[in-house]
């Protein structure tokens, strides 16, 4: 006798059928959008790249919420082939928006030489016998500032470039740490009762595309430290887990915002442990004595305006408000530490923890930090980008795609002033904050409303 389906069943069905011609659609999209995106800034210059790459984080929303409705299987394949196909299209393509990744082949070429890396900035004399014309040329900074990476990343370019003093090599291991990351997203997405197909946020996403398989950003390798370490902490193995974040924060400072989440109050032995690896992992360069934290205290912060607070965004609207005040930079800098040095304390102090809670809590300090500090680069944004696939919700959506306004590399053309496009997404991220405040207030009364 012939199966009847029930309409329902049918509806489900068709429904299933047009959701993964949808997701087909939305992959043949963002392949295109990815592709064309650096004829558009050699078009356009920053403003066709922020177009495009915001398109594509745009796509990435809709991939995420069509995927959940498509076979698992089906999806998965589909996700991951879009994203290694687009990955390996940016890695064959010279670094379009930064430069960092010269740097990181010539200090690892420097330590191979037998020379301390802080020591001496890249056109000192003594350094000449180094110098090629494939790499120095497009070293940043070359005639005046030292290396600024912290020792974890300096063992990683030593290790990277004894296998290859290429572009393509150094990318490529950036692409293997972020394999890292991806494994440790897929590993939690089940324990965090989300569904793996998730993973499409994080994989589509244009962020960590360009900034990785393109530009070859260290936060590659500072993120898989920091989401393994807390993979780890969640295995009930809190103390490998934190030592796996200090590492991580030894390749960018980031990374130590993860710890607190982590941390019990008043617990020694995690404090110490982290204190002994970040003592132990500079004792190979401390020949050059107070010069191991290299241009970050000779230059970094005043070339960048950070001392000055000429760039930072909520200094920048206070004083466009009420005017600069002298002493203001020290007391905005007070705040912001005060700001987060207290939520880092009190995620310490949640006594019920889950894998959720503690996942939370560290995007949160994660995403404050990163509003307060106000950095003028879309890279420093990395940090967040794996929880959009494990936590998602409206402010971190809106900080990793709107991260690319502050592309600033093209040297021709008109563009829009940085404070102006950081208003846009400072404005984005704080309406995104405002909605998802409003949602957790208004749904449990929409709750009640519903008919049982």
């Amino acid at each position: 006798m012939a199966e009847v389906l029930s309409q329902p069943t049918i509806r489900a069905k068709a429904g299933t059928k047009l959701d993964w011609y949808c997701l087909i659609g939305l992959g043949v999209l963002v392949t295109a959008v990815t592709v064309a995106t650096p004829f558009a800034f050699r078009a356009w210059g920053d403003n066709g790249y922020m177009a495009m790459t915001i398109l594509a984080g745009i796509v990435a929303i809709v991939a995420t919420r069509v995927a959940e409705r498509v076979p698992t299987l089906r999806a998965l394949i589909l996700i991951f082939g879009v994203a290694i196909v687009l990955r390996f299209v940016l890695l064959s393509i010279e670094p379009l928006l930064s430069t960092d990744i010269y740097r990181y082949i010539w200090d690892g070429r420097v330590q191979a030489a037998g020379i301390n890396p802080y020591r001496m900035f890249p056109a000192d004399p003594a350094l000449s016998a180094l110098r090629d014309q494939a790499i120095y040329p497009r070293v940043d900074k070359a005639d005046y500032a030292v290396t600024i990476y912290p020792p974890v990343a300096q063992v990683f370019f030593f290790l990277v470039t004894r296998v290859s003093e290429t572009v393509t090599m150094m990318k490529l291991a950036l692409l293997g740490c972020e394999a890292v990351t991806v494994f440790v997203i897929w590993s939690l997405l089940r324990p965090l009762g989300k569904p793996v197909t998730r993973i499409v946020a994080y994989l589509w996403l244009p962020l960590p595309m360009w900034e990785i398989a393109n530009n070859g950003h260290i936060d590659a390798l500072m993120i898989a430290l920091m989401m393994l370490g807390v993979w780890l902490a969640l295995q009930a193995k809190p103390l490998r887990g934190a030592a796996v974040v200090a590492l991580a924060a030894l390749a960018k400072p980031f990374a130590l915002l993860a710890l607190p989440p982590l941390w019990r109050a008043w617990d020694w032995k995690m404090p110490a442990l982290v204190i002994a690896i970040l003592a132990l992992c500079y004792v190979p360069y401390l020949s050059v004595g107070t010069g191991i934290l290299g241009f970050l205290t000779t230059g970094y912060l005043h070339e960048e305006s950070l001392a000055s607070g000429n760039t930072i965004w909520p200094l920048g609207a206070w004083r466009w408000l009420f005017g600069a005040v002298r002493g203001d930079v020290a007391v905005y800098w007070s705040v912001a530490l005060l700001v987060v040095g207290a939520m880092a304390f009190a995620a310490s102090l949640r006594e019920a923890r889950s894998a959720e809670s503690i996942i939370g809590d560290i995007n949160k300090l994660l995403l404050v930090a990163l509003l307060l500090i106000s950095p003028n680069y879309p890279w420093y944004f990395l940090a967040i980008t794996p929880f959009v696939a494990l936590q998602g919700g409206a402010p971190v959506w809106a900080a990793s795609i709107g991260a690319v306004l502050l592309q600033e590399e093209a040297g021709w053309g008109e563009y829009i002033p940085i404070l102006l496009r950081k208003s846009v997404l400072y404005g984005a991220i704080v309406a995104a904050f405002a909605f998802a405040v409003w949602r957790t207030w208004n749904t449990p009364n929409v709750a009640r409303r519903r008919p049982a």
